[in-house]
């Protein structure tokens, strides 16, 4: 089945009927925030609810436009070492192939990709195929954008070619939603299927980073895409921020949860929601979410209770370990000083806080600035 893809809200009111008064709303934050689905992704969402989460996931929402946040909330521009090219942890190199999705998440913390501002992608990876042959220490490349998923099949084989002709580079990650977004992409291509298989081999593992971000996204047809790329040898984990109105109730989780491991998807990373612009209305209290988090768990198993509350930080990936009535408790799970990889850090507590500038402005010397520590 091949999608029709949508980026006006004028095709959207073709397709499922709006009022007058949603057209204009949804044009005015389309103006700042570009839409974009598909038919498939829009045919899960109940059209009744105002309130549904995947309408919530993927329909401008006038609240967008409140205010807040910041177009780099991670300070990726600091580590951009070539045209696309994007080197924070020293084990890991991130390639921006394109700056097209399968659909456009409303709090994306990428959103600045798809405004108009300077192109961050870019069509030929030449050079930062090249910076990754340079830096051995290189031996996990992360495919991003955008979604890797949206180019063409040839155009993916290229590079995933040229990377595995590079002798360090034994972990292929591939960060896409398409799973959840458009399934069939998946289903309609054995080219696709094919050279994953070729290219993610018993020694060197491609990895698809999967987006899920509420049970309903992992329907039969997802399920079935899942089992084919397993098929193919692919290892596929799913990371999703939590989200106000679409997963922040404990229940929620525990079903996306379980749903993911029945399916042997591994839940990889959870994460607090970045205050990217536009962000706010999506953003859920970091000690509201643990403990989201740890009420979600209680109904899993072991399997289903791998992934990792952190931060994505601009100092690095801060996983919340714990918390008492008065104190939370961090950690560095990564950082891109190395030096700090398993720092620990005791804040008192802030419900209110949203992010980890919130607790304390970052300093850079851990052992010196003893204030940082209770």
């Amino acid at each position: 089945m091949n999608q029709k893809y949508l980026s006006t809200i004028s095709e959207l009111d073709d397709l499922v009927g709006l009022t007058s008064k949603e057209c204009d709303a949804m044009e005015t934050v389309s103006d700042t925030f570009p839409f974009r689905s598909n038919e498939y992704y829009l045919s899960l969402i109940d059209w009744k609810d105002g309130h549904d989460p995947l309408r919530r996931i993927v329909i401008p929402d006038p609240s967008e436009l409140s205010g807040g946040g910041c177009l780099d909330p991670s300070c990726e521009k600091d580590f951009t070492r070539k045209p696309g090219l994007q080197h924070k942890y020293s084990q890991t190199g991130l390639l921006l192939l394109t700056d097209v999705c399968g659909g456009i998440c409303r709090f994306c913390f990428r959103k600045r990709l798809f405004m108009g501002n300077e192109r961050e992608t870019v069509k030929d990876v030449s050079e930062g195929i090249d910076y990754i042959r340079e830096h051995k220490e290189i031996t996990d490349v992360l495919l991003t954008g955008g979604d890797p998923l949206t180019l063409e099949t040839r155009q993916l084989e290229s590079i995933l070619r040229q990377l595995r002709e590079i002798d360090h580079v034994n972990i292929i990650r591939i960060g896409s939603k398409m799973l959840a977004y458009n399934p069939y992409r998946i289903l309609n291509d054995p080219d696709l299927r094919y050279v994953l298989s070729r290219y993610s081999t018993p020694e060197k593992r491609i990895y698809l980073m999967a987006h899920f971000n509420h049970p309903r996204e992992l329907t039969d047809v997802s399920i079935q895409a899942t089992e084919e790329l397993q098929k193919a040898g692919v290892i596929i984990v799913s990371q999703t921020p939590i989200l106000n109105g679409i997963n922040s109730e404990p229940e929620i989780f525990t079903e996306l949860f379980r749903k993911l491991s029945f399916a042997g998807i591994s839940p990889y990373y959870i994460f607090q929601c970045r205050p990217s612009l536009g962000n706010s209305i999506f953003q859920v209290p970091v000690e509201q979410s643990y403990e989201i988090i740890q009420k979600s768990w209680q109904a899993c198993s072991g399997l289903a209770k791998r992934a990792r509350f952190v931060m994505s930080h601009a100092t690095g990936k801060i996983e919340m370990v714990g918390k008492t009535a008065g104190q939370v408790f961090m950690r560095y799970h990564q950082s891109a000083d190395p030096a700090n990889i398993g720092k620990f850090m005791v804040f008192r507590s802030n419900p209110v806080a949203r992010w980890f500038d919130d607790y304390r402005h970052i300093l850079t010397d851990f052992e010196s600035k003893k204030s940082w520590l209770l």
